[in-house]
């Protein structure tokens, strides 16, 4: 074979190989794009999302639609590259997403971690909204602090040195003037039994007062029932949503009206909106599945401005009691805060 014929030969093997390689050997990069959205007020497979047992609820119309972002973890080089070009999808870098030293299945447990604590939440956030009750449960007691081994997770805290527990905060407040060493009492509920606990107060290195070692949060303290049934979703972004469908489903006000709203944003227990990611992501995929209104934390207003898809309109929400107010307005045709 001549000179000429080998370097075509060389040529040829060498765009192969490439080419073999740019299919199948993985980048340092995760592609994030549109994720599927969910009707809160409806169902998936026959089963309710939002679903209320054991009080009264009241029928709704129309779609509250919480989103998500689609997340391609293992991406080759091609196929980075056709995302991108695509223009539905961002590249990131991996270890954004997956520490180093952490494996994808504790990534995914962490999400649905964050999930499930939106939806509890949320739970609290939205039945705080409408006057009910809260109680301050134990989420955690660390290994050998003070308390280990004499509290335990999900009791429920009555009194801690003498201070009445209403909210988690007042567990913070109870030994805020008391020293390492002193002995305290704890009243707490167990499995439906009160009781009284001594515990004697450790040191901790960040801070002068006495120290337990738990962990409190709110919790609805109501006689029903408030399940959300959603399975392979992760993160805490859906927690404004959530709040949302069961407002609607226990107060009657029907707040979608018959129209398709979607919405995003992380809720803490007082009903205060947080930020989130993936904003424009979220965006798109609640367009395509037809939500005309899109509810966008304050925080993400200026990220969703940047270019939003045509026809949805962005309001600005900052609490659970103003999304309500919100779609209150919307539905009479009144004016709403705008990003």
């Amino acid at each position: 074979m001549s000179r000429r014929g080998w370097t075509v030969l060389l040529s040829i093997l060498t765009v192969i190989v490439l080419a073999i390689l740019g299919a199948i050997v993985p980048v340092p990069f995760v592609a994030l794009g549109p994720g599927p959205t969910y009707n809160t007020l409806g169902d998936v497979n026959g089963t309710e999302i939002v679903q209320v047992d054991g009080t009264k609820t009241y029928p709704t119309t129309g779609q509250l639609r919480m989103t998500t972002v689609s997340l391609k973890r293992d991406v080759t080089l091609f196929g980075a590259f056709g995302l991108w070009v695509s223009g539905r999808y961002a590249l990131a870098p991996r270890e954004e997403y997956i520490k180093p030293g952490q494996t994808e299945e504790e990534v995914q447990q962490q999400n649905v971690q964050m999930f499930q604590d939106s939806q509890s939440d949320a739970e609290v956030a939205s039945l705080r909204y409408l006057g009910n009750p809260v109680k301050v449960v134990v989420s955690t007691v660390t290994k050998d602090a003070p308390a280990d081994k004499i509290i335990q997770p999900g009791d429920r805290l009555v009194t801690v040195n003498g201070h009445d527990i209403h909210q988690q905060e007042d567990v913070v407040d109870a030994v805020k003037d008391t020293r390492p060493g002193q002995v305290i009492q704890v009243v707490l509920d167990r499995n439906g039994a009160r009781q009284t606990v001594s515990v004697t107060l450790g040191q901790a290195p960040d801070r002068q007062q006495g120290f337990m070692g738990i962990s409190g949060v709110d919790r609805a303290d109501v006689p029903f029932k408030t399940t959300i049934h959603l399975q392979d979703v992760g993160g805490p972004s859906a927690g404004l949503i959530f709040s949302l469908a069961i407002v609607d489903r226990l107060t009657g006000d029907d707040l979608a009206g018959g129209r398709a709203i979607a919405g995003t944003g992380e809720i803490d227990v007082k009903g205060n909106v947080g930020p989130i990611g993936g904003i424009p992501f979220k965006l798109v995929a609640a367009a395509e599945d037809g939500a005309k209104t899109f509810l966008v934390p304050a925080d993400n207003c200026a990220e969703a401005m940047g270019n939003p898809p045509a026809g949805l309109q962005l309001v600005k929400v900052e609490t659970l009691g103003g999304a309500v107010q919100a779609l209150k307005d919307l539905k009479a045709g009144r004016p709403v805060p705008g990003c």
